[in-house]
């Protein structure tokens, strides 16, 4: 378990109300005459919040990986991260591109969705790609739960995916990665780093094949992290999957860069 070191941000909001409260029961005329200032100053520090959590690439309620470590860039790697899954029809045909392309990546998959294919899930790992937590239930509430709910909700996915997969989850993205100040201990606790990205193709919403590449390679270079879906996928006009549309394009130009693609756990690890 790591030890849990509270952002800037949440030191500021856990001083701004001790002060508010040392002052309600030691200096009770000074509230009554500043209490609108002191109330303005909570609610707009609890908007603060509310917007970082709202923001996928804030980090200001914690740590989040939105590029590889520089060494991992130093060594020209980039990270495929595939999300929502697994599904049983697109996950096959996405696991046989990157086979094709000699390609890893990064899987966040849905808990529910890995024990209903297990087989599938086992799969993912088999052929040399990471299995990690993308929560239990990938409910839209999720970042309205409080830290008992978020911490059984990744308790209950890292226990389903640990066992399915062989190995224990290294990395967390949040649903929609929408989050609050309750996260960032929890993940402490589960030993789990919240990840996000540099770039998303919006492949769960929009069916246009190269309009989704196109978003994903602006400014590829070397430390970037990438989020498609083999879950939830949006669909060509050909009933397509995006992701499967997308990716061997996407390889090719990862390949033509002199990139690599590698798991969100390789880049971490030592060389």
């Amino acid at each position: 378990m790591n030890r849990w070191r509270p952002s800037p941000l949440l030191w500021f909001s856990f001083l701004l109300h001790l002060c508010a409260l040392i002052l309600f029961i030691a200096a009770p005329h000074f509230w009554l005459h500043y209490w609108p200032q002191i109330l303005a100053a909570i609610a707009l520090n609890h908007l603060l919040l509310a917007a970082a959590g709202l923001w996928p690439r804030s980090t200001l309620l914690g740590s989040n990986w939105l590029r590889l470590p520089a060494a991992a860039a130093l060594r020209g790697e980039i990270a495929l991260t595939i999300d929502d899954g697994p599904d049983p029809e697109v996950t096959p045909r996405v696991l046989d591109i990157l086979d094709r392309y000699g390609a890893r990546a990064t899987f966040f998959c849905i808990g529910e969705r890995a024990r209903q294919h297990a087989d599938l899930c086992r799969e993912i790992a088999r052929r040399g790609h990471a299995v990690e937590n993308h929560s239990l239930r990938h409910r839209h509430t999720f970042s309205l739960r409080g830290y008992a709910a978020l911490r059984r909700e990744i308790d209950a996915a890292q226990t389903a995916l640990s066992a399915i997969a062989g190995s224990r989850p290294q990395f967390f993205r949040a649903p929609a990665g929408l989050r609050n100040p309750f996260l960032d201990p929890v993940l402490a606790h589960c030993d789990l780093q919240l990840a996000a990205w540099t770039r998303r193709g919006f492949d769960t919403r929009t069916n246009d094949a190269a309009l989704v590449l196109q978003r994903l390679t602006r400014g590829l270079r070397a430390g970037d992290i990438l989020l498609l879906h083999d879950g939830h996928a949006a669909r060509t006009a050909a009933g397509t999957p995006i992701v499967v549309a997308v990716l061997p394009e996407l390889l090719a130009k990862i390949r033509a860069a002199g990139l690599t693609p590698v798991t969100l756990r390789a880049a971490r690890a030592p060389q």
